[in-house]
């Protein structure tokens, strides 16, 4: 039974329902004290971070909108992964596990992109203004990534425990109510925090 209730919600996370679970998730802000309670308040920094990474995308669209600029960026992608593994063996944690948290961190930054793109190109309207600079929207999202990789050597206990999925839907239904997220980005933040939970991968890198 626990295996079951691992798997579906792992299948919310990664499927279009996602949406529809962290919209209609109540917070837990004023649930009684439980070991799950315990666990989503230690994951709840991981989500919060997630979804202030996802709050970057907006302004890497708009700086990209109407340049032609691709929205994958291999390069800098590969940048990044490296970056937050050595962040994480310097703190002593998984850079493997670091690493594949942080590929779909940037998919759900791309889900984000692609989304706003393709929102702007149905009503101009709605386009931005101003084009940000990517430069500085980097800086922060740099900074970001390192509050990220401590948030995640932080929370291994929660992380590896069997109520994982279940204290991360809490936690990242707080994060979506109390940021008032759309539909759109909540569907990256379910997509950006896919991998967070399960063990630590074997042989780490060096």
């Amino acid at each position: 039974m626990a295996r079951k209730i691992r798997t579906s919600l792992r299948r919310l996370l990664t499927t279009g329902a996602a949406a529809t679970v962290l919209l209609t998730a109540a917070p837990t802000a004023g649930a009684a004290p439980s070991a799950a309670h315990s666990e989503a308040h230690a994951l709840r920094p991981l989500a919060d971070l997630s979804a202030q990474r996802l709050a970057t995308a907006d302004l890497v669209a708009a700086a990209k909108w109407g340049t032609g600029s691709p929205v994958d960026d291999p390069v800098r992608e590969r940048q990044v992964l490296d970056a937050v593994a050595r962040q994480a063996a310097a703190l002593g944690t998984d850079p493997r596990r670091t690493a594949r948290i942080f590929r779909d961190q940037i998919e759900a930054n791309k889900t984000v992109q692609r989304g706003l793109h393709r929102r702007w190109a149905a009503d101009p309207a709605q386009a931005p203004t101003r084009r940000p600079d990517l430069g500085e929207v980097r800086a922060e999202i740099n900074r970001v990534n390192g509050a990220l990789v401590r948030a995640i050597a932080a929370s291994g206990a929660a992380r590896t425990s069997p109520r994982c999925l279940r204290s991360l839907v809490g936690a990242a239904a707080d994060v979506r109510h109390e940021r008032a997220l759309d539909a759109l980005h909540t569907v990256a933040l379910a997509r950006s925090v896919r991998s967070v939970c399960g063990a630590e991968e074997a042989g780490r890198a060096s």
